[in-house]
């Protein structure tokens, strides 16, 4: 398993659920059990305290995949604050990254061009800024597929794909995770 929750979880968690998380509905429930399961997700893959903390928090600036936000990017203070720097970068490398550019650059080796989405500037992110992105990433999508069927149908193939492409950006466990769970939109699969 993961390391133990680092302290700064209780009141991060309470932000979230304060700004709205605990009433945001998402597959499988609300926003907030989204991010915990992501988190738990994180953990059990043996993930470091930072990355868990910014799959805790992934969703706080919205996605290029949910365009609901907790706080705005002008804001990027306050949450480093709660769950550190590092974890805030992290949150949004997540949060700025353009799918559409980012995603087919990974899997080319490193380093990967990433693309703001909020600023338009392309930037190079250290090899394990993209290595715990692409960890996120994994949580936030098997958790996604896991509790909505149709998105897993519309989506699987094209995830299974990314992530066989990006495998040596992924630890073993999570590596594993995404063959069990997304198996049948292999090539091939059943």
């Amino acid at each position: 398993m993961g390391r133990p929750a680092p302290a700064r979880w209780p009141r991060a968690e309470k932000f979230l659920s304060d700004r709205g998380a605990a009433r945001t509905a998402h597959p499988g429930g609300t926003l907030l059990d989204h991010l915990h399961r992501v988190t738990r997700l994180l953990s059990a893959w043996g993930a470091d305290p930072d990355v868990q903390l910014a799959g805790l928090c992934h969703a706080a600036y919205g996605t290029d995949g949910f365009d609901g936000s907790l706080l705005g990017i002008t804001e990027r203070w306050v949450l480093a604050e709660l769950i550190g720097d590092r974890a805030e970068a992290l949150v949004y490398l997540y949060a700025s990254c353009d799918r559409a550019a980012v995603y087919p650059r990974l899997g080319n080796g490193l380093p990967v061009g990433f693309h703001d989405r909020f600023t338009g500037r392309e930037h190079t992110p250290a090899a394990a800024d993209v290595r715990a992105i692409v960890e996120i990433t994994a949580a936030n999508e098997l958790d996604v597929l896991a509790h909505n069927v149709g998105l897993a149908e519309r989506h699987g193939p094209a995830l299974y794909r990314l992530f066989a492409r990006s495998r040596e950006l992924l630890s073993a466990p999570a590596w594993n995770a995404c063959t069990e769970q997304l198996a049948r939109y292999a090539p091939g699969g059943s």
